[in-house]
This record gives C-alpha cells, structure tokens and sequence, in this order.
C-alpha cells in the first residue's frame, strides 16, 4: 500500500498508509483541524540510455567543423615546429 503525507492548518505532518481507492483523512489526527492537504514531493529522476550527454546525439556536424578547425590549427602548429627546428640548426651552424 502507498504511503500517504498529509499536512493540517496547524502545520502537523502526518503519514497515512491506505490504498489509492480509499478516502482522504478530513481531519488530523494530532489536532482535529480539517481539511487537511496532501505533501507532494519531487521523485528523483535518472536518465538512461543514449541521447543525454552532449557526446551522445545530434553533434555530427560540429564533430565535422571542430575536426576541421582542429586540423588548420595542428598544420600550423608543425610549421611552427619546422621553423623553430631551422632556426635551432641556423644558430648552431
């Protein structure tokens, strides 16, 4: 059976097991004070599967243009070497 919170005008909490068919308490059981309200509290949620991570689902054409980028930038980065390594045998000659 589910449990049930509910909360009176007074602010007493109280739990109530009964089944879904079954009615409402009117009243609190601490103080008599009526109508009485039910607690809601948030459920924790868990994503599963494919599709949530920003690595999953729907970057095809940005893996395409960083893949692009990324490639400019390491050519210019070996021409960067190349010169770096003349320059070493230039000084050393």
């Amino acid at each position: 059976m589910p449990t049930y919170e509910y909360r009176c005008p007074n602010g007493h909490l109280f739990e109530v097991f009964k089944s879904i068919t079954a009615p409402a308490p009117d009243v609190c059981p601490v103080c008599g004070e009526g109508p009485v309200e039910v607690v809601l509290h948030p459920v924790a949620v868990h994503f599963k599967g494919s599709g949530f991570y920003s690595t999953d689902y729907g970057r095809g054409n940005r893996r395409k243009a960083d893949a692009s980028k990324d490639g400019d930038s390491s050519s210019s980065g070996d021409a960067g070497k190349k010169e770096t390594s003349t320059e070493k045998k230039a000084a050393e000659a």
